[in-house]
C-alpha cells in the first residue's frame, strides 16, 4: 500500500509562485509514475502533469504548459509541483497521484492511477 501526502499550498497572489511537495510512503517509488491532478468547486478533477519512473519523460496539460513544472527525487521518494505565474484559474485542491501498474509511460487519466493523496489548497487572489 502506498501512502502519499502532500504539501505547500497555501494562498498566494496572482503572478506569483508555489511549490507542492508529495512524500510518499510504503511502496517502491521509482517503479511508479506520477502525477498531480487539480480540482475546482463544482468541476471535475482534472490532469495537470506527471512524470516517467526516471523522471526523464514529462507532459502537462495545456492549461500549465510553461508555468508549471513536475520534477521527481526518487532517492528522496518526493514527486514535486513548481508552479510560477499563476492565476486565480489555477485555485483548486490538487491531488498528487501513483499509477503502480506502469502500462504507459506517462499516464493521464484519472482511471490509471492508483494511490491518491488527501490534497492540498491552493489559493490564488486576483
Amino acid at each position: 500500500q502506498v501512502q502519499l501526502v502532500e504539501s505547500g499550498g497555501g494562498l498566494v497572489q496572482a503572478g506569483g509562485s508555489l511549490r507542492l511537495s508529495c512524500a510518499a510512503s510504503g511502496g517502491t517509488f521509482s517503479s511508479y509514475p506520477m502525477g498531480w491532478f487539480r480540482q475546482a468547486p463544482g468541476k471535475e478533477r482534472e490532469f495537470v502533469a506527471a512524470i516517467s519512473r526516471n523522471g526523464v519523460i514529462k507532459y502537462y496539460a495545456d492549461s500549465v504548459k510553461g508555468r508549471f513544472t513536475i520534477s521527481r527525487d526518487n532517492a528522496k521518494t518526493t514527486v514535486y509541483l513548481q508552479m510560477n505565474s499563476l492565476k486565480p484559474e489555477d485555485t483548486a485542491v490538487y491531488y498528487c497521484a501513483a499509477d503502480d501498474s506502469a502500462v504507459v509511460v506517462i499516464p493521464t487519466t484519472r482511471d490509471e492511477y492508483d494511490y491518491w493523496g488527501q490534497g492540498t489548497q491552493v489559493t490564488v487572489s486576483s
